[in-house]
């Protein structure tokens, strides 16, 4: 950002104008995402919103890493406190977290899957997968110590399980929400038991 808010009173415009972008991207999508909209929603002159963001790219950055880290937040706190569960549990509870956590906003979702440019998101959703791929694999090293890589198997059920709820939650398919988990539960309890049986 051009200028840190330090003042309460800066730190409130900024989260103004933070708040302003993120619903003219999520309702007007990239092409028409620019800094005169945000400054028109955020109720200020666009003078005010270029004391803190030299462009739109700069907010674009901001809106990109705020939003995954947010989604980040909503998966690791659906999750911290169940990794004591059964496996066959502590996946559903994953898939279910991932899904709430997708499906919070799906209309931005949407611009940010189907529109943005991937520099502004690459770093930030490498870093969301991290976390939960972090959560996983403590979970698999410490129920099964020595078997396959706990770190590989937890890539690959995260890498696919979000593609897979992604496409569900912007597709939406003839297929229901719990029917879906089903089947995403199933998808990784087998795989995780045949991990086992190699």
């Amino acid at each position: 950002m051009r200028k840190e808010p330090r003042q309460e009173r800066s730190r409130r415009m900024v989260e103004r104008i933070v708040t302003a972008g993120r619903s003219v991207l999520a309702r007007d999508g990239y092409a028409r995402f620019v800094t005169t909209r945000v400054a028109n929603e955020a109720g200020i002159s666009p003078g005010s919103l270029y004391q803190y963001f030299r462009d739109k790219d700069e907010l674009l950055t901001v809106l990109m890493e705020r939003y995954w880290a947010e989604t980040g937040d909503r998966v690791a706190a659906a999750l911290a406190d169940r990794l004591n569960d059964p496996p066959d549990r502590l996946i559903r509870n994953a898939v279910e977290a991932l899904l709430f956590a997708l499906e919070h906003d799906s209309q931005l979702l949407r611009v940010v899957v189907e529109e943005v440019p991937p520099r502004y998101s690459e770093a930030h959703l490498h870093a969301l997968r991290r976390r939960v791929q972090d959560l996983g694999s403590a979970y698999l090293a410490g129920r099964a110590p020595g078997e396959r890589s706990g770190t590989t198997r937890s890539w690959v059920i995260v890498s696919a399980m979000e593609a897979l709820s992604v496409r569900w939650i912007l597709e939406r398919p003839a297929i229901r929400r719990e029917e879906l988990i089903d089947e995403l539960t199933l998808l990784a309890t087998n795989y995780m038991a045949g991990a086992r049986e190699t």
